[in-house]
């Protein structure tokens, strides 16, 4: 039934998904860094970081993320000639352009489950920091961002999720993961829905323990109103 597997060892099946989890972690990082710094601009009292904020956010979550990583591709690396510090290593190149363009994207929706965190913090706190001297950045570090991020630790499990299916994408620039070799195996094999369906079981194997735990988490840190 699965005699198709023979053709493809355990390592570049396990290599694939190996691929799938490192741009899950490496955009996952960027993306919440990125998203963090989104989220400070938008609720900054500086007019020119607000409105690139908003700028931002407001046009990267409405263009086709397949867009965002064609143009890591096509345009930072063949017009510009960015080359990620691999001119020579082409699939070092394309990977880090993957998680540049997963970055770009994702931060946008991490930035907004942010913001929306930040708006359940009492304005009364950020005011008494204030009042005892603290600055805008001391107030967003120190006071509202932890628990910001305690009360959306349920959204941006659904971020992380998303983020980890959106990796599929990376395979239209030759990024080396599970959708590339399910594209593979299907042009190569006569079994497109046992192919799809072990693909798909590789991916729940992926996303459900991180949403089941951080949804635990979720509950476990939640800020008591």
């Amino acid at each position: 039934m699965f005699d198709f597997l023979s053709d493809y060892d355990d390592p570049s099946l396990l290599g694939a998904f190996w691929v799938t989890v490192q741009l899950t972690v490496f955009s996952g990082i960027g993306s919440l860094v990125w998203g963090t710094l989104l989220a400070a601009m938008r609720v900054s009292p500086v007019p020119l970081m607000r409105g690139f904020g908003t700028a931002y956010v407001n046009i990267v979550r409405n263009i086709p993320l397949t867009v965002i990583i064609v143009f890591t591709s096509l345009g930072l690396a063949d017009i510009f000639g960015v080359t990620m510090g691999a001119p020579d290593d082409f699939e070092l190149q394309g990977f880090r352009l993957a998680v540049l363009g997963l970055v770009a994207y994702t931060a946008a929706f991490v930035c907004e489950a942010l913001r929306s965190g930040i708006n359940t913090v009492p304005v009364g706190q950020a005011e008494a920091a204030r009042a005892i001297g603290l600055s805008f950045s001391q107030v967003l570090r120190l006071v509202v961002l932890p628990q910001a991020y305690r009360s959306v630790i349920g959204p941006l499990a659904n971020v992380l999720i998303a983020l980890t299916k959106n990796t599929t994408v990376a395979a239209t620039i030759g990024v080396a993961e599970a959708a590339l070799l399910m594209k593979e195996m299907i042009e190569n094999e006569a079994q497109t829905v046992l192919i799809g369906a072990v693909f798909a079981f590789g991916f729940v194997v992926l996303t459900l323990p991180t949403g089941l735990f951080l949804g635990w988490l979720s509950k476990r840190l939640a800020v008591k109103r």
